[in-house]
Protein backbone atom coordinates (compact mmCIF):
# COMPACT_ATOMS: atom_id res chain seq x y z
CA UNK A 1 0.00 0.00 0.00
CA UNK A 2 1.12 3.35 -0.88
CA UNK A 3 2.43 5.44 2.24
CA UNK A 4 0.70 9.02 2.59
CA UNK A 5 1.28 11.44 5.46
CA UNK A 6 -0.90 10.02 8.56
CA UNK A 7 -3.41 11.91 10.44
CA UNK A 8 -3.04 12.50 13.78
CA UNK A 9 -2.70 9.62 16.37
CA UNK A 10 -2.90 7.06 13.94
CA UNK A 11 0.77 6.64 13.52
CA UNK A 12 2.67 5.00 16.78
CA UNK A 13 5.39 3.56 18.70
CA UNK A 14 5.15 1.20 21.32
CA UNK A 15 7.82 1.28 23.44
CA UNK A 16 8.62 -1.94 25.76
CA UNK A 17 10.49 -1.04 29.34
CA UNK A 18 11.35 -3.56 32.00
CA UNK A 19 9.43 -6.72 30.91
CA UNK A 20 10.29 -8.70 34.35
CA UNK A 21 9.85 -12.10 34.14
CA UNK A 22 6.64 -13.86 34.82
CA UNK A 23 8.55 -16.66 36.76
CA UNK A 24 11.34 -17.05 38.65
CA UNK A 25 14.10 -15.70 36.71
CA UNK A 26 16.15 -18.31 34.55
CA UNK A 27 19.43 -19.11 35.14
CA UNK A 28 21.94 -17.71 32.00
CA UNK A 29 22.74 -21.20 31.06
CA UNK A 30 19.49 -21.80 30.26
CA UNK A 31 18.68 -18.94 28.19
CA UNK A 32 19.89 -20.16 24.91
CA UNK A 33 17.57 -23.49 25.06
CA UNK A 34 14.62 -22.97 27.69
CA UNK A 35 11.49 -20.98 26.14
CA UNK A 36 10.82 -18.21 29.33
CA UNK A 37 7.89 -16.61 29.04
CA UNK A 38 8.22 -12.49 30.26
CA UNK A 39 5.17 -10.12 31.45
CA UNK A 40 5.48 -6.75 30.44
CA UNK A 41 5.51 -4.37 33.08
CA UNK A 42 2.58 -1.89 32.56
CA UNK A 43 3.77 0.47 34.74
CA UNK A 44 7.10 1.25 32.91
CA UNK A 45 6.20 0.42 29.52
CA UNK A 46 4.37 3.24 27.17
CA UNK A 47 2.75 3.60 23.96
CA UNK A 48 3.69 6.33 21.88
CA UNK A 49 1.76 7.66 18.99
CA UNK A 50 2.91 10.38 15.95
CA UNK A 51 0.33 11.27 13.29
CA UNK A 52 0.08 14.32 10.80
CA UNK A 53 -2.22 16.43 9.83
CA UNK A 54 -1.55 16.72 5.74
CA UNK A 55 1.22 19.81 5.75
CA UNK A 56 -0.79 21.12 8.42
CA UNK A 57 0.98 19.73 11.88
CA UNK A 58 2.29 16.64 13.79
CA UNK A 59 0.43 15.53 16.99
CA UNK A 60 2.06 13.08 19.33
CA UNK A 61 0.93 11.51 22.34
CA UNK A 62 0.49 8.34 24.53
CA UNK A 63 -1.57 5.26 25.22
CA UNK A 64 -1.21 2.47 27.77
CA UNK A 65 -0.88 -1.06 27.64
CA UNK A 66 -2.63 -3.12 30.41
CA UNK A 67 -1.65 -6.25 29.92
CA UNK A 68 1.23 -8.26 27.77
CA UNK A 69 4.27 -10.92 27.71
CA UNK A 70 6.40 -12.11 25.25
CA UNK A 71 7.90 -15.79 24.94
CA UNK A 72 11.34 -16.30 23.92
CA UNK A 73 13.36 -19.39 23.16
CA UNK A 74 16.94 -19.51 21.82
CA UNK A 75 17.41 -15.95 22.39
CA UNK A 76 14.25 -15.58 19.42
CA UNK A 77 10.64 -14.07 19.97
CA UNK A 78 8.50 -17.52 19.56
CA UNK A 79 5.13 -15.94 20.91
CA UNK A 80 3.51 -12.89 23.39
CA UNK A 81 0.32 -10.81 22.81
CA UNK A 82 -0.37 -7.20 23.88
CA UNK A 83 -3.66 -5.08 25.24
CA UNK A 84 -3.42 -1.34 24.44
CA UNK A 85 -6.37 0.69 26.79
CA UNK A 86 -7.56 3.36 23.63
CA UNK A 87 -9.63 5.43 27.00
CA UNK A 88 -6.02 6.51 27.59
CA UNK A 89 -5.48 8.46 24.84
CA UNK A 90 -3.35 11.43 26.07
CA UNK A 91 -1.57 14.20 23.21
CA UNK A 92 1.39 16.01 24.56
CA UNK A 93 2.41 17.98 21.52
CA UNK A 94 1.87 21.69 21.88
CA UNK A 95 -0.11 22.47 17.99
CA UNK A 96 -3.16 22.98 19.51
CA UNK A 97 -5.20 26.94 20.17
CA UNK A 98 -7.87 28.04 22.64
CA UNK A 99 -10.28 27.75 20.70
CA UNK A 100 -11.21 25.76 17.83
CA UNK A 101 -8.56 23.04 18.03
CA UNK A 102 -8.34 21.58 21.47
CA UNK A 103 -6.13 18.27 23.05
CA UNK A 104 -10.19 17.53 24.63
CA UNK A 105 -11.56 18.25 21.12
CA UNK A 106 -8.70 15.75 19.80
CA UNK A 107 -9.41 12.73 22.35
CA UNK A 108 -13.39 13.16 21.57
CA UNK A 109 -12.72 12.39 18.24
CA UNK A 110 -10.53 9.70 18.16
CA UNK A 111 -12.61 7.89 20.91
CA UNK A 112 -15.94 9.04 18.49
CA UNK A 113 -17.91 5.78 16.46
CA UNK A 114 -16.27 6.96 13.09
CA UNK A 115 -12.62 6.28 14.58
CA UNK A 116 -11.81 4.02 17.64
CA UNK A 117 -15.33 3.77 19.20
CA UNK A 118 -13.69 3.42 22.38
CA UNK A 119 -17.05 3.30 24.68
CA UNK A 120 -17.75 0.32 22.56
CA UNK A 121 -14.35 -1.52 21.97
CA UNK A 122 -11.98 0.19 24.78
CA UNK A 123 -9.11 -1.89 23.72
CA UNK A 124 -6.95 -3.20 20.61
CA UNK A 125 -4.60 -6.42 20.97
CA UNK A 126 -2.09 -8.28 18.96
CA UNK A 127 -1.15 -12.13 19.34
CA UNK A 128 1.58 -13.37 17.84
CA UNK A 129 0.78 -16.68 15.68
CA UNK A 130 3.94 -17.31 14.60
CA UNK A 131 7.63 -16.20 13.76
CA UNK A 132 10.06 -16.48 10.47
CA UNK A 133 13.29 -14.78 11.03
CA UNK A 134 13.00 -11.14 11.87
CA UNK A 135 8.57 -11.11 11.42
CA UNK A 136 5.97 -11.93 13.43
CA UNK A 137 2.62 -12.79 11.85
CA UNK A 138 -0.40 -12.31 14.33
CA UNK A 139 -4.28 -11.38 15.24
CA UNK A 140 -4.51 -7.40 15.16
CA UNK A 141 -7.85 -6.64 16.98
CA UNK A 142 -9.17 -2.94 17.05
CA UNK A 143 -12.77 -2.31 17.18
CA UNK A 144 -13.81 -6.02 17.54
CA UNK A 145 -12.21 -6.64 14.07
CA UNK A 146 -9.20 -9.30 13.54
CA UNK A 147 -6.69 -9.33 10.66
CA UNK A 148 -3.87 -11.30 10.69
CA UNK A 149 -0.92 -8.86 9.86
CA UNK A 150 2.99 -9.04 9.99
CA UNK A 151 5.34 -7.03 12.45
CA UNK A 152 8.78 -6.61 10.49
CA UNK A 153 12.80 -5.98 11.45
CA UNK A 154 11.90 -7.58 15.31
CA UNK A 155 15.08 -7.71 17.15
CA UNK A 156 15.39 -8.97 20.59
CA UNK A 157 17.32 -8.46 23.63
CA UNK A 158 17.31 -10.90 26.08
CA UNK A 159 18.95 -12.07 29.53
CA UNK A 160 17.62 -14.24 32.72
CA UNK A 161 15.81 -11.62 34.09
CA UNK A 162 14.39 -9.32 31.00
CA UNK A 163 13.65 -8.48 27.27
CA UNK A 164 13.38 -6.05 25.17
CA UNK A 165 12.00 -6.05 21.60
CA UNK A 166 11.68 -3.78 19.00
CA UNK A 167 9.66 -3.70 15.01
CA UNK A 168 7.30 -2.62 12.84
CA UNK A 169 3.57 -2.95 11.86
CA UNK A 170 1.85 -1.72 9.46
CA UNK A 171 -1.75 -2.00 8.98
CA UNK A 172 -4.62 -0.27 6.95
CA UNK A 173 -7.09 0.89 9.07
CA UNK A 174 -10.54 0.32 6.25
CA UNK A 175 -10.42 -3.21 7.43
CA UNK A 176 -10.91 -2.58 11.17
CA UNK A 177 -13.80 0.08 10.37
CA UNK A 178 -11.43 3.10 11.25
CA UNK A 179 -13.32 4.75 8.29
CA UNK A 180 -13.72 8.26 9.13
CA UNK A 181 -15.71 10.17 6.55
CA UNK A 182 -15.21 13.53 5.48
CA UNK A 183 -14.71 15.86 2.40
CA UNK A 184 -11.49 15.16 1.08
CA UNK A 185 -10.93 12.38 3.17
CA UNK A 186 -8.52 10.80 1.36
CA UNK A 187 -6.13 14.11 1.48
CA UNK A 188 -6.46 13.95 4.77
CA UNK A 189 -5.95 10.51 6.90
CA UNK A 190 -3.89 8.03 5.19
CA UNK A 191 -5.41 4.39 5.52
CA UNK A 192 -1.87 2.77 6.68
CA UNK A 193 -1.63 2.88 10.28
CA UNK A 194 2.12 2.87 11.51
CA UNK A 195 3.11 1.02 14.59
CA UNK A 196 6.99 0.71 15.98
CA UNK A 197 7.81 -1.29 18.65
CA UNK A 198 10.98 -0.34 20.31
CA UNK A 199 12.98 0.03 23.57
Amino acid sequence: MKLRNLFVALAATVALYSCGSSDKPVETSKIDTAAVTYAVNVDSSTVTWSGTMVKVYTHTGTVKLTSGSVAVAGGKLTGGDFTVDLKTINPLDSNYNTTDHKKEGLVGHLSAPDFFATDSFPTATFKIKSVDGTTATGDLTVRGKTNEEKVTDLVITADSASVSATGKLVFDRQKYGVAWTAKGKDMVLSNDIIISVMN
